[in-house]
């Protein structure tokens, strides 16, 4: 069985003294439950495991009961202590005051309880946690699969990668096109955007919020303003709401819209997002054809390359080991300004659809003197080279 290299992280926290809550976070179907239950078959300590996810109504009655169960454990442990593993916490209301009180009482107690909350909606875990527990967690964000992890773990080449993307359910599906397209549509894309943006954030025009996620499906790597979003939607609304909902997508692990990079100035907030998804099974899915008949289209397959790049960076960014942006000035544009620290990146993707000089790093290197300026594709670093390292590998 494949484990993925945060279980480590996760392990050596658990087998530290008891001193923070351990927050696992992160999109749906990137196995966070799995990897915290490979965690615990070794953790060495009594275990008390509960999920909020099924169907019975789930409140802060049954989080306490499940606490109390582990407090007991705990004490049957003794110097070891027990975990309390708790699985998608955010559909509990008032859920961070409750860990709050709980875990309070267990300090003032000395009670050796170590707790670990998994939640598949971020931006509510994250509310409840700035609200309530700050200074009492620690936060393991899971982001989508890296190309290396399912090459270890499914044997997949770049090209398969490149077309199915990152999600480990749907791998044994790969081989029954039409099959794979219904389960990310239903499974991974529906229910995300129905259960943890829907059904638990107010999102007054649903229908807007739907039609941008298939929008920056099919102009993932394009910089697009919002008054053009708003036309190729066909909305007469307001830009305000339309950034508010693909900030939503982005919390919940689906799409972002990359800022222009300002240097040391603040940020410009009005400046035209670069739409980009966070998975590219995303695009392929909505594409409205088939991934084999897709392999052979040329203009497509020079979209999900610059898309997978963009991912990759996107979710190290998720995870807080970089930030990330594009760069464009009249018609000169940089694909991807990445920082790490104070190291400085730039980054051109070149599928081999665009046989163009690259005026844009010149005229950024001039302004802003990166550490290192990066060719990603054809004349440069291979594109499977690049996906096989972390990014902070790249960052000079």
């Amino acid at each position: 069985m494949f484990i993925r290299p945060k279980a480590s992280v996760l392990s050596r926290r658990l087998g530290e003294p008891r001193r923070f809550i351990q927050v696992v976070a992160g999109p749906r179907q990137v196995g966070k439950t799995t990897l915290v239950q490979q965690v615990l078959a070794g953790i060495g300590c009594p275990v008390v495991s509960a999920s909020a996810d099924e169907p019975a109504l789930r409140d802060r009655r049954w989080m306490e009961q499940q606490w109390d169960s582990a407090r007991l454990a705990a004490r049957e442990g003794g110097r070891r202590g027990a975990v309390l593993a708790l699985d998608e916490v955010q559909k509990v209301s008032g859920w961070s005051e409750t860990v709050k009180r709980l875990w309070d009482e267990d300090t003032q107690r000395r009670i050796p309880l170590r707790v670990v909350i998994l939640g598949s909606a971020p931006l509510l875990v994250r509310r409840g946690l700035s609200e309530s527990l700050a200074g009492r967690f620690e936060l393991l964000h899971l982001p989508h699969w890296s190309f290396s992890e399912m090459r270890q773990a499914f044997g997949w080449s770049l090209e398969r990668y490149l077309l199915h993307g990152g999600y480990p359910g749907a791998a044994p599906l790969v081989n029954d096109p039409p099959r794979w397209v219904r389960y990310v549509k239903d499974s991974l894309i529906e229910t995300t955007i129905s259960r943890d943006v829907l059904l638990l954030t107010r999102v007054d025009k649903p229908a807007l919020l739907r039609r941008l996620f298939d929008l920056a499906c099919s102009y993932s790597g394009q910089v697009l303003s919002f008054q053009k979003m708003l036309g190729q939607l066909q909305e007469a609304g307001n830009t305000t709401t339309l950034a508010h909902y693909l900030e939503l997508l982005g919390e919940a692990g689906m799409v972002t819209g990359l800022q222009k990079y300002a240097g040391d100035r603040a940020r410009q907030r009005g400046s035209s997002p670069k739409l980009q998804v966070l998975n590219t099974a995303l695009v392929t899915a909505q594409a409205g054809r088939f991934p084999k008949e897709l392999s052979s289209d040329r203009e497509f397959r020079g979209r999900l390359f610059e898309s997978a790049v963009g991912a990759c960076l996107a979710n190290s960014a998720a995870e807080g080991e970089c930030e990330v942006w594009y760069w464009r000035e009249r018609s000169r544009e940089v694909d991807f300004v990445v920082k790490c620290g104070n190291r400085l990146t730039a980054i051109e993707v070149k599928s081999g659809r665009r046989r163009d000089a690259l005026p844009g790093m010149e005229a950024f290197s001039t302004a802003f003197h990166p550490g290192r300026s990066l060719l990603v594709g054809s004349d440069g670093i291979p594109l499977e080279e690049f996906l096989s390292n972390p990014v902070p590998h790249w960052v000079g």
